[in-house]
């Protein structure tokens, strides 16, 4: 495994990392780890699947079918 030297660090950022390695109960070097991961690796791809339910709570108390048929009424 590879190791990392950083110099120059900013003390703000320094100290900035160090409090959310804490919060994420991570020393400095896994939190760093970590970052650099998430930067680095590609974002996962989509499921429409991920999307279910999606603004669900907007349509609690309406009725999509009147809606929707008001809509079209307002496309003439």
């Amino acid at each position: 495994m590879a190791t990392l030297n950083v110099k120059h660090l900013p003390d703000a950022l320094y100290r900035k990392l160090k409090a959310r390695a804490k919060r994420e109960h991570r020393s400095v070097a896994q939190e760093v780890v970590v970052l650099l991961e998430q930067a680095l690796e590609p974002p996962a791809a989509l499921s429409i699947l991920e999307l279910r339910g999606l603004g669900k709570e907007l349509w609690r108390d309406s009725d999509a079918g009147s809606y929707v048929a008001g809509e079209r009424t307002g496309w003439r």
